[in-house]
Protein backbone atom coordinates (compact mmCIF):
# COMPACT_ATOMS: atom_id res chain seq x y z
CA UNK A 1 0.00 0.00 0.00
CA UNK A 2 1.54 3.31 -0.99
CA UNK A 3 2.78 5.47 1.88
CA UNK A 4 0.81 8.42 3.02
CA UNK A 5 3.73 10.79 3.61
CA UNK A 6 3.27 14.43 2.76
CA UNK A 7 4.85 15.32 -0.53
CA UNK A 8 7.14 18.26 -0.75
CA UNK A 9 4.48 20.12 -2.67
CA UNK A 10 2.04 19.61 0.23
CA UNK A 11 4.44 20.78 3.02
CA UNK A 12 4.07 24.35 4.35
CA UNK A 13 6.38 26.68 2.51
CA UNK A 14 9.65 27.45 4.29
CA UNK A 15 8.59 31.04 5.02
CA UNK A 16 5.39 29.74 6.68
CA UNK A 17 7.35 27.35 8.87
CA UNK A 18 9.61 30.22 9.87
CA UNK A 19 6.64 32.39 10.78
CA UNK A 20 5.15 29.54 12.82
CA UNK A 21 8.45 29.22 14.63
CA UNK A 22 8.57 32.95 15.31
CA UNK A 23 4.98 32.82 16.50
CA UNK A 24 5.91 30.12 18.99
CA UNK A 25 8.84 32.18 20.22
CA UNK A 26 6.60 35.22 20.63
CA UNK A 27 4.08 33.19 22.61
CA UNK A 28 6.81 31.87 24.87
CA UNK A 29 8.15 35.39 25.33
CA UNK A 30 4.70 36.68 26.26
CA UNK A 31 4.21 33.80 28.71
CA UNK A 32 7.60 34.53 30.27
CA UNK A 33 6.74 38.21 30.62
CA UNK A 34 3.38 37.41 32.22
CA UNK A 35 5.01 34.96 34.61
CA UNK A 36 7.68 37.45 35.70
CA UNK A 37 5.07 40.19 36.22
CA UNK A 38 2.96 37.86 38.34
CA UNK A 39 6.07 36.77 40.27
CA UNK A 40 7.03 40.40 40.91
CA UNK A 41 3.51 41.26 42.09
CA UNK A 42 3.42 38.28 44.46
CA UNK A 43 6.81 39.23 45.91
CA UNK A 44 5.72 42.87 46.19
CA UNK A 45 2.61 41.94 48.17
CA UNK A 46 4.72 39.63 50.31
CA UNK A 47 7.10 42.51 51.08
CA UNK A 48 4.17 44.84 51.79
CA UNK A 49 2.70 42.31 54.21
CA UNK A 50 6.10 41.81 55.87
CA UNK A 51 6.44 45.58 56.26
CA UNK A 52 3.01 45.83 57.88
CA UNK A 53 3.76 42.93 60.24
CA UNK A 54 7.15 44.39 61.12
CA UNK A 55 5.66 47.79 61.93
CA UNK A 56 3.08 46.17 64.22
CA UNK A 57 5.68 43.99 65.93
CA UNK A 58 8.15 46.86 66.34
CA UNK A 59 5.47 49.00 67.98
CA UNK A 60 4.70 46.18 70.42
CA UNK A 61 8.36 45.66 71.28
CA UNK A 62 8.69 49.14 72.78
CA UNK A 63 5.57 48.79 74.90
CA UNK A 64 5.64 45.14 75.94
CA UNK A 65 9.32 44.50 76.71
CA UNK A 66 9.06 43.76 80.46
CA UNK A 67 12.69 44.49 81.27
CA UNK A 68 14.64 46.73 78.89
CA UNK A 69 17.94 45.17 77.83
CA UNK A 70 21.19 46.56 79.12
CA UNK A 71 23.01 48.00 76.12
CA UNK A 72 26.57 49.22 75.72
CA UNK A 73 26.45 51.79 72.90
CA UNK A 74 29.73 52.30 71.03
CA UNK A 75 30.45 54.67 68.16
CA UNK A 76 33.33 56.24 66.23
CA UNK A 77 33.17 59.66 64.60
CA UNK A 78 35.33 61.65 62.23
CA UNK A 79 34.05 64.80 60.49
CA UNK A 80 30.40 63.90 61.14
CA UNK A 81 29.14 67.29 62.40
CA UNK A 82 26.18 67.62 59.97
CA UNK A 83 24.55 64.29 60.79
CA UNK A 84 25.42 64.55 64.49
CA UNK A 85 23.48 67.81 64.75
CA UNK A 86 20.67 66.90 62.37
CA UNK A 87 19.80 63.36 63.52
CA UNK A 88 22.39 61.26 65.34
CA UNK A 89 22.52 63.05 68.71
CA UNK A 90 18.73 63.05 68.93
CA UNK A 91 18.65 59.36 67.98
CA UNK A 92 21.00 58.53 70.86
CA UNK A 93 19.05 60.67 73.34
CA UNK A 94 15.77 59.02 72.29
CA UNK A 95 17.33 55.57 72.54
CA UNK A 96 18.74 56.22 76.02
CA UNK A 97 15.34 57.50 77.11
CA UNK A 98 13.64 54.35 75.80
CA UNK A 99 16.14 51.95 77.37
CA UNK A 100 16.49 53.84 80.65
CA UNK A 101 19.53 55.76 81.88
CA UNK A 102 20.53 52.94 84.22
CA UNK A 103 20.54 50.37 81.40
CA UNK A 104 23.06 52.00 79.07
CA UNK A 105 26.67 52.99 78.73
CA UNK A 106 27.42 55.48 75.95
CA UNK A 107 30.97 55.27 74.59
CA UNK A 108 31.86 57.67 71.77
CA UNK A 109 35.33 58.07 70.29
CA UNK A 110 35.94 61.06 68.03
CA UNK A 111 39.31 61.28 66.31
CA UNK A 112 40.92 64.37 64.83
CA UNK A 113 37.98 65.96 63.03
CA UNK A 114 38.53 69.31 61.36
CA UNK A 115 34.83 70.23 61.36
CA UNK A 116 32.93 70.89 64.61
CA UNK A 117 32.18 67.25 65.43
CA UNK A 118 33.71 67.90 68.85
CA UNK A 119 31.28 70.73 69.49
CA UNK A 120 28.32 68.57 68.43
CA UNK A 121 29.44 65.76 70.73
CA UNK A 122 29.90 68.18 73.64
CA UNK A 123 26.25 69.11 73.10
CA UNK A 124 25.32 65.43 73.28
CA UNK A 125 27.39 65.06 76.46
CA UNK A 126 25.44 67.92 78.09
CA UNK A 127 22.09 66.44 77.04
CA UNK A 128 23.04 63.08 78.53
CA UNK A 129 24.15 64.80 81.72
CA UNK A 130 20.78 66.52 81.97
CA UNK A 131 19.07 63.13 81.56
CA UNK A 132 21.07 61.73 84.46
CA UNK A 133 23.32 59.47 82.41
CA UNK A 134 26.40 58.78 84.50
CA UNK A 135 27.64 55.76 82.57
CA UNK A 136 29.28 57.37 79.58
CA UNK A 137 32.62 58.22 78.04
CA UNK A 138 32.89 60.68 75.17
CA UNK A 139 36.49 60.95 74.00
CA UNK A 140 37.50 63.91 71.82
CA UNK A 141 40.92 63.09 70.39
CA UNK A 142 42.95 66.00 69.02
CA UNK A 143 45.26 63.74 66.99
CA UNK A 144 44.66 64.41 63.30
CA UNK A 145 45.61 62.16 60.40
CA UNK A 146 48.33 64.65 59.54
CA UNK A 147 49.82 64.32 63.03
CA UNK A 148 49.65 60.52 62.84
CA UNK A 149 51.56 60.51 59.57
CA UNK A 150 54.14 63.02 60.77
CA UNK A 151 55.39 60.66 63.48
CA UNK A 152 57.77 57.74 62.94
CA UNK A 153 56.21 54.48 61.69
CA UNK A 154 55.29 52.02 64.39
CA UNK A 155 56.18 48.36 64.53
CA UNK A 156 52.71 47.30 63.36
CA UNK A 157 50.04 48.73 61.09
CA UNK A 158 52.36 50.19 58.46
CA UNK A 159 52.94 49.00 54.92
CA UNK A 160 55.10 49.78 51.91
CA UNK A 161 52.96 51.07 49.02
CA UNK A 162 53.52 50.10 45.34
CA UNK A 163 55.41 53.42 44.99
CA UNK A 164 57.79 52.40 47.78
CA UNK A 165 56.43 54.80 50.41
CA UNK A 166 55.75 53.74 54.01
CA UNK A 167 52.08 54.34 54.84
CA UNK A 168 49.78 53.86 57.83
CA UNK A 169 47.19 51.18 57.11
CA UNK A 170 43.57 52.21 57.52
CA UNK A 171 42.15 48.99 59.00
CA UNK A 172 44.60 48.52 61.93
CA UNK A 173 44.09 52.21 62.75
CA UNK A 174 40.29 51.85 62.82
CA UNK A 175 40.60 48.61 64.79
CA UNK A 176 42.59 50.41 67.45
CA UNK A 177 39.88 53.09 67.76
CA UNK A 178 37.10 50.50 67.97
CA UNK A 179 38.97 48.66 70.72
CA UNK A 180 39.43 51.94 72.61
CA UNK A 181 35.67 52.54 72.41
CA UNK A 182 35.17 49.13 74.07
CA UNK A 183 37.68 49.60 76.88
CA UNK A 184 35.09 50.84 79.44
CA UNK A 185 33.07 47.66 78.78
CA UNK A 186 36.07 45.54 79.75
CA UNK A 187 36.80 47.66 82.82
CA UNK A 188 33.19 47.44 83.99
CA UNK A 189 33.10 43.66 83.44
CA UNK A 190 36.10 43.23 85.72
CA UNK A 191 34.10 45.02 88.44
CA UNK A 192 31.03 42.85 87.87
CA UNK A 193 28.99 45.29 85.76
CA UNK A 194 27.64 43.52 82.68
CA UNK A 195 25.49 44.28 79.65
CA UNK A 196 23.31 42.19 77.37
CA UNK A 197 24.34 43.73 74.06
CA UNK A 198 27.02 45.82 72.47
CA UNK A 199 25.41 48.12 69.92
CA UNK A 200 27.73 49.73 67.39
CA UNK A 201 26.13 52.83 65.91
CA UNK A 202 27.55 54.18 62.67
CA UNK A 203 27.12 57.77 61.51
CA UNK A 204 23.58 57.02 60.33
CA UNK A 205 20.01 58.15 60.77
CA UNK A 206 18.16 55.60 62.91
CA UNK A 207 15.16 55.38 65.22
CA UNK A 208 14.43 53.71 68.55
CA UNK A 209 12.14 51.33 66.67
CA UNK A 210 15.06 50.33 64.42
CA UNK A 211 17.24 49.48 67.40
CA UNK A 212 14.59 47.49 69.27
CA UNK A 213 13.81 45.54 66.12
CA UNK A 214 17.49 44.88 65.49
CA UNK A 215 18.05 43.57 69.01
CA UNK A 216 15.10 41.22 68.50
CA UNK A 217 16.39 39.83 65.19
CA UNK A 218 15.76 36.09 64.93
CA UNK A 219 14.05 36.30 68.34
CA UNK A 220 17.33 37.40 69.88
CA UNK A 221 19.26 34.30 68.82
CA UNK A 222 22.36 35.43 66.92
CA UNK A 223 26.08 35.96 67.11
CA UNK A 224 25.54 39.31 65.36
CA UNK A 225 22.63 41.19 63.83
CA UNK A 226 23.02 44.03 61.33
CA UNK A 227 20.84 46.62 59.68
CA UNK A 228 20.80 47.40 55.96
CA UNK A 229 22.41 50.74 55.11
CA UNK A 230 21.88 53.27 52.33
CA UNK A 231 23.59 56.42 51.17
CA UNK A 232 22.13 56.64 47.66
CA UNK A 233 19.11 54.28 47.46
CA UNK A 234 18.42 51.88 45.87
CA UNK A 235 22.14 50.98 46.18
CA UNK A 236 23.14 49.60 49.57
CA UNK A 237 26.31 51.06 51.06
CA UNK A 238 28.64 48.76 53.00
CA UNK A 239 29.95 46.49 50.27
CA UNK A 240 33.27 46.10 52.11
CA UNK A 241 31.87 44.11 55.05
CA UNK A 242 28.82 42.28 53.64
CA UNK A 243 29.23 38.64 52.53
CA UNK A 244 26.43 36.21 51.81
CA UNK A 245 25.97 32.81 53.44
CA UNK A 246 28.44 31.26 50.98
CA UNK A 247 31.03 33.96 51.64
CA UNK A 248 30.54 35.83 48.34
CA UNK A 249 30.27 39.55 47.71
CA UNK A 250 26.94 40.81 46.37
CA UNK A 251 25.72 39.81 42.92
CA UNK A 252 23.97 43.17 42.57
CA UNK A 253 24.14 46.27 44.73
CA UNK A 254 20.36 46.59 44.44
CA UNK A 255 17.73 44.33 46.03
CA UNK A 256 17.84 41.29 46.44
CA UNK A 257 21.65 41.69 46.43
CA UNK A 258 22.86 38.17 47.09
CA UNK A 259 24.40 35.39 45.02
CA UNK A 260 23.75 32.54 47.47
CA UNK A 261 20.22 31.13 47.31
CA UNK A 262 19.94 30.94 51.11
CA UNK A 263 20.65 34.65 51.60
CA UNK A 264 18.71 35.72 48.52
CA UNK A 265 15.56 33.74 49.38
CA UNK A 266 15.51 35.18 52.91
CA UNK A 267 15.86 38.70 51.52
CA UNK A 268 12.97 38.11 49.11
CA UNK A 269 10.84 36.84 52.01
CA UNK A 270 11.95 39.80 54.16
CA UNK A 271 13.06 37.59 57.06
CA UNK A 272 16.46 37.62 58.88
CA UNK A 273 19.07 36.92 56.23
CA UNK A 274 21.84 34.45 57.10
CA UNK A 275 25.19 35.90 56.04
CA UNK A 276 28.87 35.25 56.71
CA UNK A 277 29.53 38.88 57.61
CA UNK A 278 27.78 42.24 57.81
CA UNK A 279 28.01 45.66 59.46
CA UNK A 280 25.88 47.99 57.37
CA UNK A 281 25.19 50.94 59.64
CA UNK A 282 24.32 49.47 63.02
CA UNK A 283 25.15 46.06 64.44
CA UNK A 284 24.43 44.27 67.71
CA UNK A 285 26.46 41.49 69.32
CA UNK A 286 26.14 39.83 72.73
CA UNK A 287 28.33 41.80 75.14
CA UNK A 288 29.80 38.52 76.41
CA UNK A 289 31.56 38.10 73.05
CA UNK A 290 34.00 40.87 74.05
CA UNK A 291 34.54 40.15 77.75
CA UNK A 292 36.58 37.49 79.50
CA UNK A 293 40.01 36.07 78.67
CA UNK A 294 38.98 35.06 75.14
CA UNK A 295 37.02 38.20 74.35
CA UNK A 296 37.00 39.39 70.77
CA UNK A 297 39.16 42.30 69.62
CA UNK A 298 39.04 44.20 66.37
CA UNK A 299 42.06 43.69 64.14
CA UNK A 300 43.43 43.98 60.64
CA UNK A 301 45.16 41.27 58.68
CA UNK A 302 48.89 40.86 59.22
CA UNK A 303 51.06 43.57 57.65
CA UNK A 304 53.00 40.94 55.72
CA UNK A 305 49.77 39.70 54.14
CA UNK A 306 48.64 43.24 53.38
CA UNK A 307 51.87 43.62 51.41
CA UNK A 308 50.35 41.16 48.90
CA UNK A 309 47.88 43.95 48.02
CA UNK A 310 45.10 42.47 50.13
CA UNK A 311 42.86 44.06 52.74
CA UNK A 312 39.85 43.07 54.80
CA UNK A 313 37.44 45.12 56.89
CA UNK A 314 37.82 44.86 60.65
CA UNK A 315 34.01 44.71 60.68
CA UNK A 316 34.16 41.47 58.68
CA UNK A 317 37.17 39.96 60.44
CA UNK A 318 35.41 40.24 63.81
CA UNK A 319 32.78 37.74 62.58
CA UNK A 320 35.45 35.43 61.18
CA UNK A 321 37.17 35.46 64.58
CA UNK A 322 33.95 34.87 66.52
CA UNK A 323 33.36 31.14 67.23
CA UNK A 324 29.66 31.88 67.76
CA UNK A 325 29.27 32.97 64.13
CA UNK A 326 29.11 29.35 63.03
CA UNK A 327 26.81 28.19 65.84
CA UNK A 328 24.44 31.10 66.46
CA UNK A 329 24.66 32.73 63.05
CA UNK A 330 25.18 36.22 61.65
CA UNK A 331 22.02 37.86 60.32
CA UNK A 332 21.17 40.94 58.31
CA UNK A 333 17.71 42.25 59.21
CA UNK A 334 16.12 43.57 55.97
CA UNK A 335 13.38 45.36 57.92
CA UNK A 336 15.90 47.54 59.76
CA UNK A 337 17.08 50.09 57.21
CA UNK A 338 19.25 53.10 58.09
CA UNK A 339 20.58 56.00 56.05
CA UNK A 340 23.73 58.11 55.97
CA UNK A 341 21.49 61.15 55.50
CA UNK A 342 17.84 61.97 56.18
CA UNK A 343 16.89 61.85 52.49
CA UNK A 344 18.21 58.29 52.15
CA UNK A 345 16.49 57.18 55.36
CA UNK A 346 13.13 58.61 54.30
CA UNK A 347 13.41 57.05 50.85
CA UNK A 348 13.67 53.53 52.31
CA UNK A 349 10.86 54.25 54.81
CA UNK A 350 7.93 55.35 52.62
CA UNK A 351 4.66 55.84 54.44
CA UNK A 352 1.91 53.26 53.98
CA UNK A 353 3.55 50.96 51.44
CA UNK A 354 6.42 48.60 50.80
CA UNK A 355 9.85 50.22 50.58
CA UNK A 356 10.21 48.71 47.08
CA UNK A 357 7.85 49.39 44.17
CA UNK A 358 6.56 46.55 41.93
CA UNK A 359 8.86 47.81 39.18
CA UNK A 360 11.88 47.76 41.52
CA UNK A 361 10.99 44.21 42.52
CA UNK A 362 10.69 43.10 38.89
CA UNK A 363 13.91 44.76 37.72
CA UNK A 364 15.73 43.70 40.88
CA UNK A 365 14.90 40.03 40.39
CA UNK A 366 16.03 40.10 36.76
CA UNK A 367 19.20 42.13 37.38
CA UNK A 368 20.15 39.63 40.06
CA UNK A 369 19.42 36.62 37.83
CA UNK A 370 21.41 38.01 34.94
CA UNK A 371 24.31 38.92 37.24
CA UNK A 372 24.37 35.39 38.68
CA UNK A 373 24.07 33.78 35.25
CA UNK A 374 26.61 35.98 33.48
CA UNK A 375 29.24 36.69 36.14
CA UNK A 376 31.26 34.64 38.58
CA UNK A 377 33.22 35.45 41.75
CA UNK A 378 35.65 32.61 41.05
CA UNK A 379 38.42 34.72 39.50
CA UNK A 380 38.52 37.32 42.30
CA UNK A 381 38.23 34.73 45.06
CA UNK A 382 40.79 32.35 43.55
CA UNK A 383 43.33 35.19 43.36
CA UNK A 384 42.80 35.92 47.05
CA UNK A 385 43.14 32.23 47.95
CA UNK A 386 46.35 31.96 45.94
CA UNK A 387 47.93 34.99 47.61
CA UNK A 388 46.92 33.80 51.09
CA UNK A 389 48.32 30.33 50.34
CA UNK A 390 51.66 31.82 49.18
CA UNK A 391 51.79 34.01 52.28
CA UNK A 392 51.08 31.01 54.55
CA UNK A 393 53.93 29.10 52.93
CA UNK A 394 56.33 32.01 53.38
CA UNK A 395 55.22 32.57 56.97
CA UNK A 396 55.73 28.97 58.10
CA UNK A 397 52.13 27.86 57.87
CA UNK A 398 50.41 30.82 59.51
CA UNK A 399 46.68 31.07 58.87
CA UNK A 400 44.21 33.86 58.16
CA UNK A 401 40.72 32.82 59.30
CA UNK A 402 39.16 35.85 57.62
CA UNK A 403 40.02 34.94 54.03
CA UNK A 404 36.35 35.47 53.12
CA UNK A 405 36.77 39.15 54.00
CA UNK A 406 39.74 39.88 51.75
CA UNK A 407 39.71 41.96 48.58
CA UNK A 408 42.34 43.10 46.10
CA UNK A 409 43.05 46.51 47.66
CA UNK A 410 45.51 48.39 49.79
CA UNK A 411 43.93 51.01 52.08
CA UNK A 412 46.02 53.65 53.82
CA UNK A 413 45.51 56.77 55.93
CA UNK A 414 46.13 60.12 54.23
CA UNK A 415 45.85 63.68 55.52
CA UNK A 416 42.26 64.17 54.34
CA UNK A 417 40.91 60.65 54.94
CA UNK A 418 41.68 57.31 53.28
CA UNK A 419 43.25 56.25 50.02
CA UNK A 420 42.55 53.01 48.16
CA UNK A 421 45.66 51.90 46.27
Amino acid sequence: MPGRGVSSSQRPPRILRLLLSRSTIRKLAVLLLIWTIIEAQLVYYQLARATHEFEAEAALLRTTTPTPPRVYIASLHWNNEPILRSDWNKGVVDLVGALGVDNVFVSVYESGSWDDSKGALRELDRELEQMGVTQKQITLDETTHEALLAGPPGEEGWVKTPKGQIALRRIPYLSKLRNLSLQPLLDLAENGTTFDHVLFLGDVVFSVKDVFALLNTNNGHYAAACSLDFSKPPLYYDTFALRDSDGHEHATQTWPYFRSSQSRDAMIRSIPVPVSSCWNGIVALPASAFTGPKGLRFRGIDDSLAMSHLEGSECCLIHADNPASSTRGVFLNPNVRVGYNRKAYDKVHPQGRSWLSPFQVWTGLWKNRLARWCTTPILKESRVRRLVRLWAQQEAGREEPGEVCLINEMQVVVDNGWAHL
